[in-house]
């Protein structure tokens, strides 16, 4: 049975509590993130939201957020997949106004976090999937090798670990991060 975006909200609208997402067809239910990788994207939410707000330069939002993405091989409105970054940006000329509903675009930035539950390749599939799709840069946040993956179309990927700063000069022009910020502090 092939599902719709109107199954899905229907769905919602049930389940509230659940995290899902639309891809070819099928609900996928994820399960809650781990403290870990939910604190690190709180933590990156919060370093670019505080240089996005400031500039007045887009909209950055969290894991329930969710892109009405266009389908790649098919113009049939009801074949779109409905998918969820746990973090995105949008330039805001793209999205002048926030609305109350899933959007019909591809965020400009993509970013995901390995979970204690996740496996790395389909979230490198996701992010290449957004990259095909038009997002200008995918990130991957792998807490258990404290690394960032940077991948941009058509281009390898960028490795980056404790000690590298992370810049955006085709999004976020000025923005810098050093990669150690990320990483949830130990308390004494």
């Amino acid at each position: 049975m092939f599902l719709t975006i109107t199954d899905l909200e229907q769905l919602y609208t049930k389940h509230p509590e659940w995290q899902m997402e639309l891809v070819e067809g099928k609900i996928i239910v994820s399960p809650l993130s781990d403290y870990e990788s939910e604190e690190i994207g709180t933590r990156l939410i919060t370093f670019l939201n505080i240089w996005v707000m400031s500039r007045q330069l887009g909209r950055v939002t969290g894991s329930s957020a969710g892109f009405i993405l266009p389908n790649i091989e098919e113009n049939d409105s009801e074949k779109r997949n409905l998918r969820s970054p746990e973090v995105s940006f949008v330039r805001a000329g793209r999205l002048k106004k926030t609305k109350c509903d899933f959007v019909e675009l591809v965020p400009d930035l993509m970013v995901e976090i390995k979970s204690k539950s996740d496996i790395i390749k389909p979230l490198e599939e996701k992010i290449q999937l957004f990259l095909q799709l038009g997002s200008t840069i995918g990130i991957l946040i792998d807490p258990d090798k404290l690394t960032l993956t940077v991948y941009q179309l058509n281009q390898a990927p960028v490795v980056m670990q404790n000690g590298d700063t992370l810049t955006l000069p085709d999004l976020l022009p000025g923005w810098e991060l050093a990669i150690s910020e990320l990483w949830p502090p130990e308390f004494e």
